[in-house]
């Protein structure tokens, strides 16, 4: 089985980022989680007339995920997050908000699950979801 990289994790989350619908804010994020068996799962920002409805790349990247049977902290390894007005490069990390980190939390372990945020460069900013959210709700 070829083995996903961060660089590569983060190029397929700029691919996720194309597919985004965002006609309201024109803030397009894609997002590409990589599985403990080195499946991705691509996700993409959508956005919905009365916002709340909308929902972020990360937490379509996660109920994909778990939609095929993947629950539980150890089968899910890393994300890749990317994101910046429709159209253009991305401008700087995209970090994911509260409600995608408490997402995150639930499926992942918190302390070995890392968040890459590549940088307008192409530097890859990692972080442990733990550092992200260092007071995640669990039952």
């Amino acid at each position: 089985m070829k083995r996903i990289d961060f660089y590569q994790l983060a190029d397929e989350a700029n691919k996720a980022r194309e597919m985004a619908y965002a006609p309201y804010s024109g803030f397009t994020v894609g997002a590409a989680l990589l599985t403990s068996d080195e499946k991705v799962y691509l996700g993409c920002n959508i956005e919905n007339a009365a916002y709340s409805p909308s929902i972020c790349a990360e937490r379509t990247a996660f109920v994909k995920a778990v939609s095929d049977g993947y629950n539980k902290p150890a089968d899910f390894k890393a994300i890749a997050i990317v994101g910046g007005a429709k159209g253009e490069e991305p401008k700087s990390k995209c970090a994911p908000c509260g409600v995608c980190r408490q997402v995150m939390n639930e499926f992942t372990d918190p302390e070995s699950f890392l968040v890459i945020l590549p940088d307008e460069k192409g530097e890859l900013d990692v972080h442990t979801l733990s550092e992200l959210l260092p007071l995640g709700f669990r039952l």
